[in-house]
């Protein structure tokens, strides 16, 4: 297995849906809690990505074994199969990867404490599930909202939890001001699986799969794609006002044009090779820029 193939197996390019609501956590952490312990960063940060990429293997493994349409999803569209990788191998691999973030997971709650292991369990059962079985979460009309929700929210609150346990609390007030840090990117990942969707709807309906665009049909899953990009805008300009974050996140309203643009053309074609792109593009932009202007603003404020 060449390195290419690899990271294509283990879905590298949407990594961004895992490393920016950590980032997002750890800002958080510092500029609303003033605490930050860079060994749990650290820790969590690998075991996060090893699991998300075991996670992703999984997925594709899956996909292969559970394809009814064998003459072209499985010998040409799914990567086990369209670059002849032993299916064998591939499960070894990413119950290696897995291992390695268990390990690391468990001396993450060593280290912060028992409600670290109930939120990894939710997590790790999220990542079986989502593609285990003969109906994984994946193929159902709740995917979009599992994935958004998993690594969106989950991980931005383990992220806070590891940086604040010695004084974390489970209230409504600290929960309430992560869900609102964390919410754009829950809304943009879930988009993104969304987008997979409605290029794939007619794909997964031959292979068994009903997700949420078979029941709601393309036209209200592209108005539902379109609210949540620009739910997911509002809330990052909100956060500023409610002392969340600082003002220099209002500077993502400079990239509008980029977000109306791109959801145009998801509007106008739902081509997997052309246009799921476009979801991509969005969730890396939206995420880069809440990330990178939240540190400017950390950084504005330590120099001035």
């Amino acid at each position: 297995m060449t390195l290419k193939v690899f990271l294509e197996l283990v879905e590298i390019k949407a990594k961004t849906a895992s490393v920016f609501p950590f980032l997002i956590g750890v800002c958080f952490s510092y500029y609303y809690y003033h605490s930050i312990n860079w060994e749990n960063s650290l820790l969590f940060f690998i075991a996060m990505f090893l699991f998300n990429m075991a996670v992703d293997a999984w997925d594709n493994y899956n996909d292969y074994h559970n394809a009814l349409d064998e003459k072209d999803y499985k010998k040409n569209t799914n990567i086990i199969g369209r670059e002849g990788l032993s299916p064998r191998k591939v499960l070894q691999i990413l119950i290696v990867m897995a291992a390695i973030a268990t390990v690391l997971g468990i001396i993450l709650v060593i280290r912060s404490g028992w409600p670290l292991l109930l939120m990894g369990v939710f997590c790790f059962l999220v990542g079986i599930l989502y593609s285990a079985g003969p109906r994984p979460l994946s193929s159902l009309p709740v995917g979009e909202f599992f994935s958004g929700f998993t690594m969106g929210i989950m991980i931005t609150l383990i992220s806070v939890y590891l940086n604040t346990y010695q004084f974390f609390s489970f209230d409504l007030p600290m929960l309430g001001s992560i869900a609102i840090i964390a919410l754009p990117n829950a809304l943009w990942i879930s988009n993104l699986m969304l987008a997979n969707n409605l290029c794939d709807v007619e794909e997964d309906e031959r292979n068994g799969r009903f997700t949420i665009v078979h029941y709601l049909g393309k036209k209200k899953a592209l108005w539902i794609y379109t609210l949540k990009n620009i739910l997911a805008l509002v809330i990052v300009c909100l956060s500023p006002l409610l002392g969340l974050a600082p003002v220099s996140l209002w500077f993502i309203l400079l990239a509008v044009p980029f977000f109306y643009h791109q959801n145009k053309l998801l509007w106008h074609k739902q081509v997997k090779k052309e246009t799921f792109i476009t979801a991509v593009k969005t969730l890396a932009v939206g995420a880069f820029l809440q990330f990178s202007l939240y540190l400017l603003g950390i950084i504005i404020n330590l120099v001035f």
